[in-house]
């Protein structure tokens, strides 16, 4: 049965596309969106400050900042594009460079060593066995920091980076020999309306917006806002799902006590959410997997200082910071508030501020960097104000990254003339293991006739665009119409 209401649980990124090619598929049904805050878009949040006393004005992101041309489904979504500078000379002046030649030199020539019943394991098991235990430590740990801010030792290889291992099975054993080997072309199975995307992309390997990633979640919410079939619902909060008898869903409403009634349900939630979601209800089947990896909470701090990048930092991306050979602390300690990395914002998305300067790395009026922390470590106690807008003095928590920051770039620094702390609770998600997959899908399945669908958390590379396929008839909606609105929502 084709569906006649749809709800769709979250408005990130992946709730908001979910529920964008939903509209379009199931143009009878009627798609609800349905959000816990008042705005919508999720961790993605861009932010302009005005700084009269340098006169500039300076683009600020609490999330994710560039995005990676890996992905068509992502790339459809995407003309307008910023070009971003790339190189991977820095590398050949890193301090890790002898520990990154001292343990890939000789791993195309160790045994293949990969258990023959393997079906997955950790980043940090795969890099251990491989490229040594130093290695997994020291780059292994920064890269999952960097990517998904949790510990690689309890991250999925397969669902997290499957290239990865991939490569070790067609390099016969060795990651190396497999990565200097062609990759098989997979079939492009489905039609993406890119345009002259895939061109512009050619070379690029991080691209961004000039007004911030908050670009693209604005513009699918106006078009979702557009759309007679579509209603949004934000400072909604959930209490519950149920199964009803005639094979519909209820969604609970925590304050207003009511009940929507939906024939279909697309959950974009975080997956220990869901299943508070479903718990709730001891009749109803639950899904498995759903918390066997748990969000993370990472704290984002945006720091402008007033003097050029050159006096606060060295050129490049910033840096990714290792996991101690100790492992992580077990308490609080507010001396070392757990810095996953620190990136130099002005190197790679300095065009984004104004007035524009052509040798920004030595003339700019500002230098702005975004220091990450939290993830696996555990959490210091914020201050009251999040923002020195509302603040007079800088407070320890403020004060101890920037002891941090001194420690990590061997230099004096500058005091900051704006800061602004970004708490996003429970928002990165580790991805499942390759093996959760199917159980996660076959409980759906089983236990909800097929009607609830969870998205997200590494579950499909293309998720928002893929769900609901196995709903009833649909709309193929892969001409170049949809490519020419996105173009003209985010251009106007």
């Amino acid at each position: 049965m084709s569906p006649s209401r749809i709800a769709v649980l979250g408005s990130g990124l992946t709730g908001l596309s979910s529920a964008f090619h939903l509209s379009r598929k199931f143009p009878k049904a009627q798609i609800v969106l349905l959000e816990k805050e008042a705005r919508l878009g999720g961790w993605v949040r861009s932010e302009r400050v005005e700084l009269p006393q340098i006169g500039s004005s300076v683009l600020l992101e609490a999330g994710p900042r560039t995005l990676r041309p890996n992905s068509m489904a992502v790339l459809e979504l995407l003309p307008g594009l910023q070009r971003l500078p790339s190189s991977i000379l820095s590398l050949l002046s890193s301090p890790l460079l002898p520990t990154l030649l001292a343990a890939i030199i000789p791993e195309p020539f160790r045994k293949a060593n990969r258990r023959r019943d393997s079906t997955d394991e950790s980043i940090d098991s795969l890099f251990s066995r491989r490229f040594g235990e130093t290695f997994a430590r020291t780059f292994g740990s920064a890269l999952v920091h960097g990517i998904y801010a949790t510990d690689s030792r309890k991250l999925s290889v397969r669902a997290a980076f499957p290239t990865i291992w991939e490569a070790e099975e067609r390099g016969r054993g060795s990651i190396v020999r497999g990565l200097l080997m062609p990759a098989k072309r997979k079939k492009l199975e489905e039609k993406y309306s890119l345009g002259n995307t895939t061109s512009l992309m050619r070379g690029i390997s991080v691209y961004s917006f000039k007004n911030g990633m908050e670009t693209l979640t604005k513009a699918l919410e106006k078009s979702l806002l557009s759309s007679n079939n579509v209603s949004i619902m934000t400072n909604t909060h959930l209490s519950g799902l149920k199964k009803s008898e005639d094979r519909s869903i209820e969604v609970d409403l925590s304050f207003s006590g009511e009940t929507l009634q939906a024939s279909h349900v697309v959950s974009a939630l975080p997956l220990p959410v869901l299943h508070n979601l479903i718990s709730t209800h001891k009749s109803l089947p639950d899904l498995p997997h759903l918390t066997e990896n748990p969000s993370t909470t990472v704290r984002v701090v945006n720091l402008i200082f007033p003097c050029p990048p050159k006096d606060v930092h060295p050129e490049g991306f910033g840096y990714l910071i290792s996991r101690s050979p100790g492992g992580y602390p077990d308490t609080r300690d507010s001396s070392t508030p757990g810095v996953l990395g620190t990136v130099f914002d002005s190197c790679s998305l300095h065009e984004q501020d104004l007035p524009l300067t052509k040798d920004y790395y030595n003339k700019s009026s500002h230098t702005k960097l975004t220091m990450m922390t939290g993830g696996p470590y555990p959490q210091s106690p914020l201050p009251p104000y999040l923002t020195s807008s509302e603040s007079q003095t800088t407070p320890p928590f403020i004060r101890s990254l920037l002891d941090q920051l001194k420690v990590q770039l061997g230099r004096d620094i500058p005091e900051p003339i704006y800061w602004r702390i970004w708490n996003n609770e429970h928002e990165l998600k580790s991805h499942l293991g390759l093996s959760s997959k199917p159980a996660l899908a076959q409980g759906s399945e089983t236990g909800w006739d097929s009607r609830l669908a969870v998205i997200g958390a590494g579950l499909a590379e293309s998720a928002g665009r893929q769900v609901g396929r196995n709903w009833g008839e649909s709309i193929d909606f892969n001409d170049g119409l949809f490519w020419i609105l996105l173009l003209i929502l985010l251009s106007g």
